[in-house]
């Protein structure tokens, strides 16, 4: 996973995991997702981000996974 914020573009990117690229949806108003040919969430763009949160949160990312991740 990887999380980026491109300054020029006012842009927030999440990427989920990789894959082949199928398809953008956007479920929301300047919110997109890329879709694997498979269905697989690839990742997500948020457009105007600083918008839609104050630009100090987009530089503080918190991350709570569980102890033990299963495996498939």
């Amino acid at each position: 996973m990887e999380i980026t914020y491109d300054t020029e573009a006012d842009a927030w990117y999440i990427r989920i995991c990789d894959g082949e690229f199928g398809e953008n949806r956007e479920p929301l108003p300047g919110v997109i997702l890329d879709v694997g040919t498979r269905g697989e969430l690839l990742g997500i763009e948020i457009l105007h981000a600083s918008q839609r949160c104050p630009l100090g949160e987009l530089a503080h990312v918190d991350i709570t996974m569980p102890l033990r991740v299963a495996e498939s």
